[in-house]
């Protein structure tokens, strides 16, 4: 039987196309994926994304179990903060990778991949030893919104009273959202502005409805996983079980910017500095093609003509017109410009290593430098 979230009525309402995700029925598409993906760069898009996992970390032992579990450093977090980790194996691969919310002095929230929740769980109590059987799965409980987009500020503002300009990336902030209790976190996995927001299961949908009525004339949608995918692919993030796994290291993946070496040992320490130290034999690197077609995941790639891995994430962007995707590529093939094959449908399309993210959105900062720059201008003229 698949899991339901409690949005689950809504979307069938909305016309929704459920399909069956990491144990769960959920929405794929509503009014399409290009135009969802469209709606989310230029304006705004709802996402239901309750089938992530929640687990509870508490007590005077949270921060040296998470220490010893995770590459990141904990002790960095202070209360509201929240940051990107990893569970990792001894060889440094990915069991998941995480969100962690700081909640108090030993209080902790880790948000995991659905289909992964019961494995993180029986990995951390495993591996953390007496202090990680307190760990508690309160994923029921919750719902998660993901609102994002450029007009996401304009339209949750309208039903809070927080300071969501005050909210910076990866901070969160307890408050109601439409009358109904929160945490509203400044992150998401598309690249653009916006907020994943924490919610009494059992009042999600109310809010989610208040959401989309404040947001109508802002151009706020319903948005899939369809869209969802192809945002986050844009934006060169990894997607855990294609991307990144067990049997692809944190070094590999090119997220050692996390690795935080000096706090101390963790699991999977050895394994990643040697790698740090030594270099990686591959490397999860971003391409485009400069021939004809789509690259999917599990297509073959060779490097000089020969069989060198495959495709771990591809597709058309919507927003940039043109296929691009992620592989890991052998550690002298890794370079922008590196030329390789993608194999579609038996046909040998040219490729080139470019850099990432492929879409990354416009600073505020850079406008206002732009402004400033104008001004100066006028007055040098006046």
């Amino acid at each position: 039987m698949l899991r339901r979230t409690p949005l689950h009525a809504l979307h069938r309402e909305l016309g929704a196309r459920l399909v069956p995700f990491a144990g769960w029925e959920m929405p794929v598409q509503f009014a399409g994926v290009v135009k969802e993906h469209l709606a989310v760069r230029g304006a705004a898009g709802l996402f239901d994304v309750s089938h992530m996992g929640e687990l509870r970390v508490t007590g005077p032992e949270a921060i040296p179990l998470l220490q010893r579990l995770t590459p990141n450093d904990v002790s960095r977090l202070r209360i509201g903060q929240a940051q990107y980790s990893a569970l990792t194996t001894d060889s440094g691969g990915f069991v998941d990778d995480i969100i962690v919310y700081r909640r108090g002095e030993g209080s902790f929230l880790l948000v995991t991949n659905a289909a992964n929740t019961p494995a993180d769980l029986a990995w951390i109590r495993e591996r953390g030893g007496p202090a990680a059987q307190v760990v508690e799965d309160v994923s029921d409980r919750y719902a998660l919104l993901a609102l994002q987009g450029p007009r996401a500020v304009a339209i949750l503002g309208g039903l809070t009273p927080l300071n969501l300009r005050r909210i910076r990336y990866y901070r969160f902030a307890d408050g109601p959202v439409a009358g109904v209790p929160a945490t509203v976190a400044r992150m998401g996995y598309t690249g653009e502005d916006g907020f994943e927001l924490m919610l009494p299961a059992g009042k999600a949908e109310s809010v989610a409805r208040r959401l989309l009525e404040a947001g109508a004339d802002a151009g706020l949608i319903p948005t899939g996983l369809g869209a969802r995918d192809s945002l986050r692919l844009e934006a060169k993030m990894a997607l855990h079980g294609q991307d990144i796994d067990r049997d692809h290291s944190v070094e590999e993946a090119d997220l050692g910017w996390m690795v935080k070496y000096a706090k101390g040992d963790f699991i999977g320490r050895d394994a990643l500095l040697a790698q740090r130290e030594g270099g990686v034999a591959r490397k999860l690197v971003g391409f485009e093609l400069r021939g004809r077609g789509i690259p999917r995941h599990g297509y073959p790639i060779r490097v000089a003509g020969e069989p060198a891995g495959e495709v771990t994430s591809g597709g058309y962007s919507p927003f940039l017109k043109k296929s691009i995707g992620l592989a890991y590529l052998p550690a002298g093939a890794t370079e922008t410009g590196q030329g390789f094959e993608v194999v579609i449908r038996g046909r040998a399309v040219p490729a080139e290593v470019v850099p990432t993210p492929f879409y990354a959105r416009p600073r505020k900062r850079k406008k206002r430098k732009k402004r400033k720059k104008k001004r100066a201008a006028a007055a040098s003229t006046a």
